[in-house]
């Protein structure tokens, strides 16, 4: 008998796992590869409106949705504001919940709980936290969070941006090697998007080969669902990377072309899920 094809999961999230903006367009920062550009295609309920517009969801046949935004002064994403509307959600829905958070400390604990994830952005240079981010803060300082979450039960996926370092990659491997001492069952790759009207708009992108050597790496040295999350660029670049990332052995994969789901159908045993790529 040969060995049955391992499973391969895509993530679609778009259709019925939409991201939700808590600060609308605003962040206190101002990071080179994002300068906010990634909160203008979230949904952004108003103040107070976050229930009744989660009931909505539900009510309409939504899977979940993702509770993010930018940054405060206190290099949170202000979830704590809303920790009785989050606990009224998980009460009366079924709506599962994925949450960014930010550098959040014990006092969180609270209310973080009640979602059924914490996606966490990781960086492992304290050089390149510094020159990405503009904040003070240091691989110790997201180390921190990561064992507040990880004591408390709380299941995390921290995601690592191959390419951060303004398209160079070099830190994503002691990343790696820390990460996979904790205990976590997902970790998420993404790849660098040099974005229009951000600082490293004419970055160049990260090299499909270079990106799949740390997918491998990755691969190698954990043991857990490995997952290709929704930012990587587009077009040709994706088609490549991709049919690599699946070769590599990679468990769950976020909005493929269509052609590479049609392939891996192929190679291996496809199922499509409507959510975000960590639940």
């Amino acid at each position: 008998m040969a060995e049955p094809k391992k499973k391969l999961k895509i993530y679609i999230p778009g259709i019925k796992f939409p991201s939700v903006s808590l600060t609308g367009n605003a962040c206190a920062l101002n990071c080179a590869h994002c300068g906010k550009h990634y909160l203008e295609g979230m949904r952004k309920p108003e103040r107070g409106e976050l229930l009744s517009y989660c009931l909505r969801l539900a009510e309409e046949g939504y899977n979940g949705c993702l509770l993010s935004g930018g940054m405060d002064g206190r290099l949170k994403v202000p979830l704590d504001f809303y920790a009785n509307e989050i606990k009224e959600i998980k009460k009366r829905t079924n709506l599962k919940l994925n949450a960014h958070v930010g550098f959040i400390d014990e006092s969180d604990l609270e209310w973080v709980k009640y979602v059924d994830v914490v996606s966490l952005d990781f960086v492992g240079d304290n050089d390149v936290i510094r020159r990405v981010y503009k904040i003070d803060k240091t691989v110790d300082d997201y180390l921190r969070v990561l064992d507040i979450l990880t004591e408390a039960g709380v299941r995390v996926a921290p995601h690592i941006t191959i390419g951060l370092d303004f398209g160079k990659i070099h830190w994503e491997y002691k990343a790696i090697d820390m990460l996979v001492k904790y205990p976590i069952d997902v970790l998420v790759l993404d790849v660098l998007i040099p974005t229009k009207g951000t600082e490293m708009e004419n970055v160049p992108k990260p090299s499909v080969e270079e990106s799949l050597e740390v997918v491998k790496y990755a691969r190698e040295m954990f043991d857990g669902e490995l997952s290709i999350g929704c930012m990587r660029p587009l077009g040709r670049w994706r088609l490549e990377f991709d049919r690599g990332a699946i070769l590599t052995g990679v468990d769950r994969l976020t909005n493929p072309p269509r052609k590479v789901i049609e392939w891996a159908k192929g190679i291996r045993d496809v199922e499509i899920i409507y959510e975000c790529c960590v639940m």
